[in-house]
């Protein structure tokens, strides 16, 4: 059975939409493309 009190305890409101769009972009996040280039300069400077 749940424990509504317990599960209160738990909770955190949600982010407002600019709270966080701020809270997204702020964050130092590596995506594929980023990786990609890191791969490609450092083949180059292999081969060098």
């Amino acid at each position: 059975m749940i424990n509504f009190e317990e599960e209160l305890k738990k909770f955190h409101p949600s982010l407002e939409v600019e709270d966080a769009e701020e809270a997204i972009y702020n964050q130092d996040m590596t995506d594929m493309a980023d990786l990609m280039v890191k791969v490609l300069k450092e083949s180059k400077t292999v081969k060098e």
